[in-house]
């Protein structure tokens, strides 16, 4: 990722937009201190958008960062009589839905595991979709190494508390929380590797709080 910190300047004699058709001529040519130069001019702003946006400054900068890596790595398609600012944002605006929907993906497999392992197949219309899951949650947990399996197992599956399981595997409760910690981090990773999964997910949810 390029880390942009500039003290280049346009001419004085330029007007804005002359300026900026000039420095995004030569952006395209590659020029990396006109790239620069653009950066300076136009990452503060865009910066506080995506910040009102995502509520995080870390995230906003890694976003923001991302703006310019597209921008610089798509610079032939620049359009320098276009507004510049506008395909800026937009490149930050599609970052954010992205960046929001990958946020809810994993909120929502997250919830749906929660409830997985709590209850068995029923018969609600999306019974064919849930054995689909549940047959990947089993997948899922059986990728997990020996000890987490049987933590999670214990107490996902079965219902007991972490105290329990302490006591019956002579393990510390920290142990314990840190094995459910990873091993619902692995079940995530498992389920969003399989495609089919989200669309099944969203469509047994759709039927549960419809």
């Amino acid at each position: 990722m390029i880390r942009l910190i500039s003290s280049v300047r346009v001419n004085k004699g330029a007007t804005y937009q002359d300026a900026d058709k000039a420095l995004l001529l030569n952006v395209q040519q590659g020029d990396v201190k006109a790239f620069e130069c653009v950066y300076t001019m136009y990452s503060a702003r865009l910066y506080g958008g995506v910040l009102k946006l995502v509520k995080s400054a870390n995230v906003a900068e890694e976003l923001l960062q991302e703006v310019f890596q597209r921008v610089w790595e798509y610079r032939a398609s620049i359009n320098p009589e276009k507004p510049f600012g506008a395909y800026l944002f937009t490149i930050a605006k599609h970052l954010v839905y992205d960046y929001f929907n990958e946020v809810s993906r994993h909120q929502l497999i997250d919830e749906y595991i929660k409830r997985k392992s709590r209850e068995s197949v029923n018969t609600t219309p999306c019974a064919l979709e849930e054995k689909e899951t549940v047959l990947l949650l089993n997948e899922a947990i059986q990728q997990l190494p020996p000890q987490r399996k049987l933590i999670y197992t214990l107490c996902k599956m079965e219902g007991k508390s972490y105290e329990d399981v302490s006591k019956k595997l002579g393990i510390s409760v920290s142990t314990i929380s840190d094995h459910i910690v990873k091993a619902g981090k692995s079940i995530r990773a498992y389920y969003l590797s399989k495609d089919i999964v989200y669309t099944a997910i969203l469509l047994c949810l759709s039927f549960l709080v419809g």
